[in-house]
């Protein structure tokens, strides 16, 4: 009996317990089904992107004439692929400012030639393999990890770099679609005045960003990491470099193409990024099919086999040669260490043998 008596004793005093973790537990479940939905809004808009754009590609392709596209590339010059290669190069020198934007923001002190081999290794690699968290986070963990960055502020240091290529990408497509919005409303079918009006608001949304972060420091949590955004100075850093990475890409294939007839490179380029951020959405690698599908719809050019021919040439000049020179860099930074590693005990053997004797 006293124990029963107990037992209804404790019951009174657990229900409130119960009932005030059940809001807390609730709204956590909420939580986590707001994301499983939205997670499976942006897979059902990447697949509608992915489908829409096979089905350009291969009726693209289907017409194509195999003898003509092979003369394309032949005719494609020397003066092109330098030009390529130049802003290939100036792309990739841009992106290395990221990397040492984010580290100056974190106030961690690496050598820059640590940053130029992290940076362009890990851009180099994520833009041909994908999944850019992972492949690119892997290897920034293996470069900067060995310079004494912990592995928490390799993460931050990822999210500020991401922060500027979209603010970089913000400040062209909002310009472009201000400036150039007739060229625009041929890739989204959206009338002329409305992307001029999602134009004026992205702007809007960019000069708010800059006037909410220069007031007071700022932070963000991202993915339970807890960090401090840049203030106004280094935010505009972030947009300037951002821009001029995003024109030094469009840079490569504006060079590459066969006419540049009634196309400057303003409106080039911001054809570019909304065709970049369209294979963005698509989470292919790089944004292979939807990229070159978008391409291949609005551009003007003298035939599709010359422009086909200018975009696989830019995927060689921007994707596999960094990758490629991304892949011999790092065995080659992994083979020194080790060497280093084998003198360094190897030193230590023979000072060892020369105190005994």
């Amino acid at each position: 009996m006293g124990s029963d008596n107990e037992g209804e004793a404790e019951a009174p005093e657990s229900a409130p317990a119960q009932s005030a973790r059940s809001p807390r537990r609730l709204a956590s479940e909420a939580a986590v089904k707001k994301r499983r939905l939205w997670a499976r809004i942006g897979m059902a808009a990447s697949l509608i992107v992915v489908a829409v754009a096979v089905v350009v590609l291969t009726r693209t392709i289907s017409s194509l004439n195999m003898a003509e596209l092979r003369g394309a590339f032949a005719a494609t010059s020397s003066r092109q692929i330098a030009l390529g290669m130049f802003f290939t190069a100036l792309s990739y020198l841009m992106l290395t400012g990221y990397d040492a934007l984010a580290l100056h923001q974190l106030k961690l002190r690496v050598p820059y030639r640590t940053t130029a081999l992290g940076s362009f290794t890990s851009y180099a690699v994520s833009f041909t393999l994908g999944f850019p968290i992972f492949t690119g986070g892997t290897v920034r963990y293996w470069i900067y990890s060995r310079a004494g960055v912990r592995p928490g502020k390799i993460a931050s240091l990822t999210v500020v770099a991401g922060v500027t290529f979209w603010l970089g990408m913000a400040v062209v497509i909002a310009l472009g679609l201000l400036i150039e919005a007739e060229p625009l409303s041929e890739i989204n079918h959206l009338a002329v005045n409305l992307n001029r009006l999602i134009g004026l608001g992205v702007l809007t949304a960019i000069f708010g960003y800059l006037y909410w972060v220069s007031a007071h420091p700022r932070r963000a949590r991202w993915q339970g990491l807890h960090l401090e955004l840049p203030g106004l100075g280094l935010t505009l850093g972030q947009m300037a470099l951002g821009v001029m990475d995003l024109c030094s890409a469009a840079g490569v294939l504006y060079a590459l193409l066969p006419s540049h007839a009634g196309l400057d490179f303003f409106t080039f380029a911001s054809v570019y990024v909304f065709a970049s951020l369209l294979g963005i959405i698509s989470h292919a690698p790089g944004g292979i099919g939807v990229f070159e599908a978008t391409m291949l719809k609005v551009l003007p050019a003298p035939s599709q086999e010359a422009l086909l021919a200018s975009l696989l040439m830019f995927r060689i000049l921007y994707y596999v040669i960094p990758f490629v020179l991304a892949l011999t860099l790092l065995g080659a930074n992994e083979g020194g260490r080790r060497w280093d590693a084998l003198r360094e005990a190897m030193n230590r053997a023979e000072a060892e043998r020369d105190k005994d004797d």
